[in-house]
């Protein structure tokens, strides 16, 4: 059987999809992934894909391209050309699988399922109602069930990518905390002061310090990192990144797609969790996590891209020394 996996959003919305990837691989002979340029470099890490197919679609992403009839054409001619036998539309709960499902309908496409609030009407041969509570790789793997797709025994529903290389050259030798500084939105980041900050005392404290980031936050890593952490900024590929991130005792990050990566090499997260999507949804899954930050801020549930509330208090009240205090417990709880 051949079958189609589409989710459109950002890298760590395809990592959280990995779960059920796996899922729909153990019951196919081909699986394509459909996603959108910013989860391109997720897809290419998880396992059971055999195919990436990029698309922009006009109803993802902070600035979604406009309707093109031309762009869906060809989208349309290369869907049809997988002759595929079922497909499974991940969402989050406060987006629409349908219009995706209206293409896939009209690409031929046999079988389409997908968690749907509203009436599908023909759109969904399987409509799945979310659980309420349940975090976002858990939701996708309740929708593959509903369409038959469960994990093989022994596949614990953790998230996973495939093995990474050795990044010692990069990171040197010792053990190390990883201090990942950015945010794919300012609401969600903890400030450049505060994780100075955090460097500075996790070094007076004894650890080596390594702080990441991709090419456009080279000015922030730099500024974060001063004279006393291994500066990474720009200087790692989603799958080096991986292998960073894997060795380190503990990742510290916000709420963005490496806080996810960590959780699918199996590290530790101090997550610096801002309220502005629920926690119970989008913390980092299946490895020990340390949740910071008020959740009960202003902000809670308001998907703000930018602090709606002044001095941005949900994250910026946490200090350098709640972040020290949180990596000892979990190296305390790692070597326990």
């Amino acid at each position: 059987m051949r079958s189609l996996v589409v989710r459109l959003d950002s890298f760590g919305d395809v990592l959280l999809a990995g779960p059920a990837v796996r899922a729909v691989a153990a019951h196919s002979t081909h699986v394509t992934l459909l996603c959108g340029p910013r989860g391109a470099d997720a897809a290419e890490l998880l396992p059971g894909v055999d195919e990436v197919v990029v698309w922009e679609a006009p109803w993802e992403g902070f600035d979604p391209p406009d309707v093109d009839p031309g762009d869906i054409d060809a989208l349309l001619a290369r869907l049809r050309a997988g002759a595929f036998d079922s497909a499974l539309v991940l969402t989050s709960f406060h987006q629409s699988p349908l219009p995706t499902a209206l293409l896939l309908r009209l690409a031929g496409v046999r079988r389409i399922g997908a968690d749907s609030v509203d009436h599908p009407g023909r759109l969904l041969d399987v409509r799945h109602r979310r659980l309420p509570g349940r975090h976002e790789a858990e939701a996708a793997l309740d929708t593959a069930a509903a369409m038959g797709f469960r994990l093989p025994a022994g596949d614990s529903g953790r998230l996973r990518v495939l093995p990474p290389p050795d990044t010692s050259a990069l990171t040197g030798y010792g053990p190390y905390v990883v201090l990942h500084p950015g945010a794919s939105a300012p609401a969600r980041a903890w400030s450049p002061r505060r994780c100075a900050e955090a460097v500075g005392l996790l070094t007076d404290a004894g650890h080596r310090v390594v702080v990441t980031g991709g090419p456009h936050e080279r000015v922030l890593t730099r500024c974060v990192s001063g004279d006393l952490a291994v500066d990474l900024g720009g200087r790692t590929s989603p799958r080096t990144l991986a292998g960073v991130l894997r060795m380190a005792d503990v990742v510290i990050s916000a709420n963005t797609g490496p806080a996810h990566l960590a959780a699918a090499v199996g590290t530790p997260v101090v997550s610096l969790f801002a309220p502005v999507v629920p926690a119970e949804r989008w913390a980092p899954y299946g490895v020990p996590t340390i949740l910071l930050g008020d959740q009960s801020a202003p902000c809670a549930n308001t998907r703000a891209l930018t602090c709606p509330v002044p001095g941005h208090p949900c994250l910026d009240e946490i200090t350098g020394q709640d972040v020290v205090r949180a990596v000892h417990k979990l190296i305390q709880e790692r070597h326990s």
